[in-house]
């Protein structure tokens, strides 16, 4: 794990005036892989594929896979696991007594090029992230260490999977873009949802926020995965 200090970042939904804090903290330097969550599995039955409760996982689950204990062909050991549901990805990041990112340390630490800790305002780098979006999902996917380094040393912040977060559903994005921009004027439509937002022309962002707000907790999603924190009061990475 390596350390992210504390800093400060205006959210897409949030006011110019009032950046939020971020305390430090310590996050996985890349992806959980399907290795590393074929050994959880295997000491942690009731996530197997076969045996996960519906209410925690969909049938889309580990359906990659080629068994309960067999990765396969098309889950190469060093590339990411995907197909998690939330739950699954939670319940990872305790066993092994970390936690998942919350969404404003996974956007500050994500804000990161490879050599600048806030680079959301350039737009070569949206560019880039914007490229990667807009690129089809094939499976196997590549290994973890794939895309860039960023500047706080942390891979694959951008360009192999989209990656759970702690409270993924804090900024609930119903589709009526007219009711979730409150006050704005209703006759805006989509419109209305980009005018609610700190930089309407972040538009990588945007796409995060709404990916976040199309999925539940048991959803298990072909290029969705992730990578745990921990708090960096007492604890060792």
């Amino acid at each position: 794990m390596l350390a992210v200090t504390a800093g400060s970042y205006v959210p897409l939904y949030g006011d110019k005036t009032r950046p939020v804090g971020v305390d430090a903290f310590y996050m996985d330097e890349y992806p959980v892989t399907n290795e590393e969550y074929l050994a959880f599995v295997n000491d942690h039955p009731r996530w197997r594929r076969s045996k996960v409760a519906p209410l925690f996982a969909d049938e889309g689950y580990l359906a990659h896979w080629q068994a309960d204990l067999v990765a396969g062909e098309q889950a190469p050991e060093k590339a990411p696991v995907t197909n998690v549901s939330w739950f699954a990805a939670k319940a990872y990041c305790e066993a092994g007594g970390k936690r998942l990112p919350t969404l404003d340390e996974w956007e500050y630490a994500a804000r990161a090029s490879e050599d600048n800790r806030d680079a959301a305002s350039r737009p070569g780098f949206n560019r880039l992230i914007l490229d990667w979006y807009g690129k089809p999902t094939r499976l196997p996917l590549p290994e973890v260490g794939y895309s860039f380094r960023n500047a706080w040393g942390l891979w694959d912040m951008h360009g192999l999977v989209w990656e759970w977060v702690m409270d993924f559903n804090a900024v609930v994005m119903t589709g009526e873009s007219r009711k979730d921009a409150g006050g704005l004027d209703p006759q805006l439509f989509c419109a209305a949802g980009a005018l609610g937002t700190v930089d309407p022309a972040d538009y990588a962002a945007f796409m995060r926020y709404a990916m976040r707000g199309s999925v539940q907790a048991r959803y298990s999603v072909q290029n969705m995965g992730f990578r745990c924190a921990r708090d960096i009061e007492g604890a060792a990475p």
